[in-house]
């Protein structure tokens, strides 16, 4: 397996600028003449699909919901970075640069996270143009916050809806391709396979989901938008509906996927409460700007927290990370957290949460002021927990929710398939081993909107796109392999449910590859997932035929999915031996329980190819070279 990064040379700072100048170009008329496939049409996706369709690209762009506006970026609540330096506090776009490289603990490219810090300035403007309501200053100039992993006020937001408003605003931007004839949605379609031919991707097959129909679309190239796995643990702060099996189909047809293993557990999320709960919600991080997180220093004390006075309170972030104080990053403070509770000094009804507290934030700067920065947070918190977190301090607890693993893509954003473009979270490139907060944003807007409409040309230019015969033997392969795991499924009539295997699976994965792993607990998972796998495909029963709506077919094809996708994040973070990011290792830590490095073996993006269905995967490395930063023990302290 080929990997080459296709980095351009030259200094950091020039390299997207030099890029562009050299870039081979596509006229307008010939830009008519191809079709591009977009799965997925959250902000990567829809953003891509409306600058595209602008371009004069014929696009067709899919996905599941019955709405592209429903797509999973409308849960990023707390903001969208950009180096902006509004608040004159020293910022940068080395600066925003830098804390992203140092926040995914030196794990990620130089030059694709230059190039985010690079474009997030232009994101603002061009979010801004489409309307998006970012809060204001009384001034009426842009306001600011701080997230964690930084010591300046970098992220614009719109109170806890920021994703919902940028979403809103690709959204308009999409319909305005889609009334100009230029972009075509299928909602409520899903895509059960990539189509290759001769070595390209040329194509997807797919299933519409309420008639079941499944049919082949064609394209001179794919892009796959489709966000990231955490839904393989069960219960994640993303919607049921998202899933890996876009990424991982395509994986199977060739497409090599990088570090799997690195996963985010966020850790401001309404603790988990019982065996019925089919998800997590978040709780935006932007909360700890105000809120102060905190357990009691005794052991097992169960009193209501306006009964702990404050020299019985241990503001653990804060004493053990005094420069960053409660934003640390989301790795750091997910641990620490897990560690207080692990100690017994854990908080509510499972001992599984610790406090966020606003007391001395409201007595500092007035409830209103609060109200109008975390109001409708603030209300979702009381709607599910039922207590006033104006009165009493919300109870928080980690939970997974975002993958920094993904298919493995070049500095075009291309896989190693030609033609197979990997948008946003569903590629791997800019976030390391830990994404910062309100960096998930920012990487959908820059891939949609900025990159792929200048790194697709160079694709389009420079190669031949024939038209794809319908009848030939790929697709022919492609479709018939759909068909058959459909059948497969629903012949197996047993006796469990989908959401039981699904529980089961994500039970072992939380445990054994969640915020902290062990060799020992990975062997046990690695064997509790075969052995899952075989009973699923003993003993599942899905209910329904494949002919019509059938959402149990559905969750069964993707539970199928995370059996394999599971297997390979254990057997990455088992061959990975070090500590990095959201990858604990219990085995590799500093004497302070920090995470230790090893640069000398393990400063490579862990590269995976699959070699069949009775194979075992074949691991590849890209070395990653720093000639910009200076690899140093990550602190926060």
């Amino acid at each position: 397996m080929k990997l080459e990064a296709k980095i351009p040379s030259g200094p950091l700072a020039d390299k997207w600028a030099s890029y562009k100048d050299h870039a081979a170009l596509v006229s307008p008329a010939n830009k008519r003449k191809h079709t591009i496939i977009i799965v997925g049409t959250g902000l990567a996706g829809g953003g891509a699909a409306a600058a595209l369709g602008e371009l004069g690209y014929k696009v067709k762009a899919f996905c599941y919901q019955d709405s592209a506006r429903r797509a999973h970026s409308v849960g990023a609540q707390g903001g969208i970075n950009a180096a902006k330096n509004y608040q004159n506090d020293g910022d940068t776009v080395f600066r925003l640069f830098y804390d992203t490289i140092k926040g995914g603990d030196f794990r990620s490219r130089e030059a694709n996270t230059y190039r985010l810090a690079e474009i997030s300035n232009e994101i603002i403007d061009q979010c801004v143009a489409q309307g998006v309501p970012f809060g204001r200053e009384y001034s009426g100039y842009l306001a600011n916050r701080t997230f964690g992993g930084a010591q300046v006020s970098r992220t614009f937001y719109a109170r806890g809806q920021t994703g919902q408003q940028l979403l809103l605003g690709a959204y308009n931007s999409l319909n305005a391709q889609v009334n100009a004839g230029n972009v075509d949605v299928f909602e409520r379609t899903e895509m059960l396979d990539l189509i290759v031919i001769d070595g390209v991707a040329r194509g997807i097959v797919v299933r519409d989901m309420v008639s079941g129909e499944i049919s082949s679309h064609f394209g001179d190239a794919v892009l796959l938008c489709t966000g990231g796995y955490s839904n393989v643990f069960y219960l994640s702060t993303s919607a049921k509906g998202c899933n890996g099996s876009a990424i991982w189909r395509a994986y199977k047809k060739g497409a090599a996927f990088a570090n799997p293993s690195f996963t985010q557990i966020h850790p401001t999320c309404i603790p988990h409460a019982g065996d019925y709960q089919s998800k997590l919600t978040l709780m935006s991080e932007s909360l700890r700007n105000d809120g102060r997180v905190w357990v009691p220093k005794k052991t097992g004390d169960n009193r209501p927290a306006i009964e702990i006075p404050e020299d019985e309170r241990d503001y653990y972030l804060e004493r053990i990370y005094p420069s960053f104080g409660n934003m640390v990053p989301r790795d750091v403070a997910s641990r620490n957290a897990k560690n207080v509770c692990d100690e017994g000094r854990g908080v509510g009804p499972t001992g599984r949460a610790v406090y966020l507290d606003f007391a001395s934030a409201i007595e500092r700067l007035g409830v209103d002021v609060i109200r109008d920065r975390y109001g409708n947070l603030f209300e979702m918190y009381e709607m599910i927990i039922d207590e006033d977190p104006y009165e009493n301090p919300m109870m928080i607890y980690p939970a997974p929710h975002y993958t920094m693993g993904g298919l493995w893509v070049d500095y075009d954003l291309m896989s190693n398939i030609p033609g197979l473009f990997v948008l946003g979270e569903a590629n791997f490139s800019d976030h390391g081993a830990n994404r910062l907060g309100a960096s998930a944003l920012m990487q959908g807007l820059a891939d949609g909107f900025f990159v792929i409409p200048n790194t697709l040309g160079p694709y389009i230019a420079k190669g031949k796109h024939p038209d794809v015969d319908p009848s030939c033997a790929e697709v022919k392969e492609a479709e018939k392999g759909a068909k058959d795991l459909i059948e497969k499924l629903l012949k197996v009539n047993g006796t469990k449910t989908v959401t039981h295997f699904h529980r089961e699976l994500g039970i072992t994965m939380i445990d054994k590859c969640g915020m902290a792993r062990s060799e020992e607990g990975l062997n046990e998972a690695i064997e509790k997932i075969r052995k899952l796998k075989k009973e699923f495909w003993s003993d599942v029963k899905v209910l329904g035929v494949g002919e019509s709506l059938n959402q149990e077919l559905e969750k069964a094809g993707r539970v199928a999915d995370y059996f394999d996708l599971a297997e390979l994040m254990c057997l990455d973070a088992l061959r990975r031996k070090e500590s990095c990011g959201g990858h604990f290792r219990e085995e590799y830590k500093t004497e302070e329980g920090e995470a230790r490095r090893d640069d000398e073996n393990f400063c490579h993006v862990t590269v995976w190819e699959h070699m069949g269905e009775d194979q075992a995967p074949q691991a590849h490395k890209e070395e990653l070279e720093f000639e910009y930063v200076e690899l140093t023990q990550r602190s926060y302290k």
